[in-house]
């Protein structure tokens, strides 16, 4: 990818003095008209960029950039090698790690220093993740409209999106871009995408901001909770809620209070401790349950 490019040019040439055309388009293997392309464009996004003509001439940064702005330091550098691990961890490639391998030139002892930082995003769906994730980054760099089956809690039925941004957030893969069928920007997830493809043709990609993934805004908490549950359960609520989700009562219960956002996640969620827990409110949810455990007794 061209950022890629971009980044591994950029802290070359702060490691180096002076740095050949030809030098660079072997490393990246890319034309050196590529070359003179990135180099035009690192100078619009404000780096000083020099160029000497003759022996002993090539591409640099200005000194005064250099001793001044000093964008990587080594800690950095493993910083970005833990994140570009965890995106090799998706599809098992080591892609991001060649091109760390390019960003470390002149500091070739960092890639063997100690790691304190070990990110894996792969999941149980690696085999079928992978090549969505692959597909859909495609279609964002050329602009290609994607076309899937999509399943979701209101039913399933075909879509038509101009992808924009691939996210990883709340332990899943996202897609977010704009719905053909809705007219308006959407969230979808990749675990719930089937006969994924990419159009031939291309559209007209619109000015689109980084979308407000905040859990406020996503899944408005307007339920409030009160459950009281078994001691037992104690290691589940610090995972799930925190330490600060509950009380302990005397007799060894835990009073639990919360703001949920899903009325049926709400549900499905309570119905795994099976007996150790009694909700108390929302007495409509309450109801609910015990209509559904009325249900289930019928089927067993």
């Amino acid at each position: 990818m061209k950022i890629d490019r971009l980044i591994g040019m950029l802290t070359l040439l702060l490691q180096k003095d002076w740095v050949t055309a030809p030098e660079l388009a072997e490393k990246f293997e890319v034309s050196r008209r590529t070359i003179n392309r990135d180099i035009e464009d690192l100078g619009k996004a404000g780096i000083p960029i020099v160029t000497r003509q003759g022996s002993g001439g090539g591409i640099s940064i200005m000194e005064d950039f250099k001793l001044d702005r000093t964008l990587l330091s080594k800690r950095d550098l493993l910083d970005i090698l833990a994140g570009l691990r965890s995106l090799d961890s998706v599809n098992g490639s080591s892609h991001y790690e060649q091109l760390m391998e390019k960003l470390s030139v002149g500091s070739s002892d960092f890639l063997t220093g100690d790691q304190s930082i070990l990110i894996d995003l792969s999941s149980w769906y690696k085999e079928t993740l992978a090549p969505k994730i692959d597909l859909i980054r495609m279609a964002i760099d050329e602009g290609k409209l994607l076309y899937f089956q999509y399943f979701s809690a209101s039913g399933e039925g075909e879509r038509q999106v101009e992808p924009y941004y691939l996210i990883f957030r709340w332990a899943s893969w996202y897609l977010w871009g704009w719905c053909e069928n809705r007219k308006d920007y959407r969230l979808f997830k990749l675990n719930r995408m089937e006969e994924l493809f990419m159009a031939q043709h291309s559209f007209e990609k619109r000015d689109v901001k980084i979308p407000d993934l905040s859990n406020q805004r996503i899944f408005p908490a307007n339920i409030k909770v009160k459950a009281l549950f078994d001691g037992s359960c104690k290691w589940r609520l610090i995972e799930e809620f925190g330490s600060n989700s509950f009380t302990e009562q005397e007799d060894g219960k835990l009073f639990f209070q919360f703001n949920y956002s899903d009325q049926d996640n709400l549900i499905s969620w309570l119905l795994t401790f099976q007996d150790k827990v009694t909700l108390i409110e929302p007495v409509a949810i309450r109801e609910k349950i015990k209509a559904i455990i009325g249900r289930m007794q019928k089927n067993y």
